[in-house]
């Protein structure tokens, strides 16, 4: 199974044709302190590039939880990866909270912001302040070819509203497409 099989059988929810590059997976973990972080989430696994990317940076005795709305991408990810550090929790990520039970360091997003119907999205954006410690860091990409669409718009609109500082990184050319990274943070 693919990311693009996968796409293909739930457009909606898998919102990626292919998989994330490792660069773009690198800009999505660097700077937001997963050295130190004790529970680190991250959301919308999928094949688990980011997955990787956290695990190579997580400290020997933090936690990182992935929550996968995507049964075979979420079993998939359950039974490929052999980290004590990782649990993958089948889900939605708008259940956050229940997911986690207790304050995260860092939220890392795969999730298709600007596929997905507004409410939803806000949902999904509340649960993750909900549970970010204070001084957490939240971070996600964005398509650089979709940037200008009114979703994508009101997404960063959103982002903007519910975090102290943002900043968007430079675009990861190697990368299908092409995207940048939001990374955002609470007050401490």
């Amino acid at each position: 199974m693919s990311i693009t099989s996968e796409f293909l059988r739930r457009p909606l929810t898998t919102g990626a044709v292919a998989a994330s590059s490792r660069r773009l997976a690198c800009a999505m973990t660097e700077d937001i302190g997963l050295g130190r972080a004790g529970l680190v989430v991250e959301l919308g696994p999928g094949t688990g590039v980011f997955t990787d990317a956290i695990l190579a940076r997580l400290a020997p005795g933090a936690r990182l939880v992935a929550v996968e709305l995507n049964p075979a991408l979420a079993a998939r990810l359950a039974g490929s990866r052999r980290d004590a550090r990782l649990t993958v929790v089948r889900g939605s990520a708008a259940e956050l909270a229940t997911a986690v039970g207790e304050p995260v360091d860092a939220v890392v997003s795969g999730l298709p912001w600007t596929v997905m119907p507004r409410e939803r999205r806000g949902h999904i954006l509340d649960a993750v302040t909900e549970v970010l410690a204070p001084a957490g860091r939240f971070t996600t990409f964005a398509y650089l070819h979709a940037a200008w669409t009114p979703p994508a718009r009101h997404f960063a609109a959103e982002l903007a509203r519910r975090f102290d500082r943002l900043e968007r990184s430079t675009v990861v050319w190697p990368n299908l497409p092409p995207a940048f990274v939001h990374r955002a943070t609470r007050k401490p």
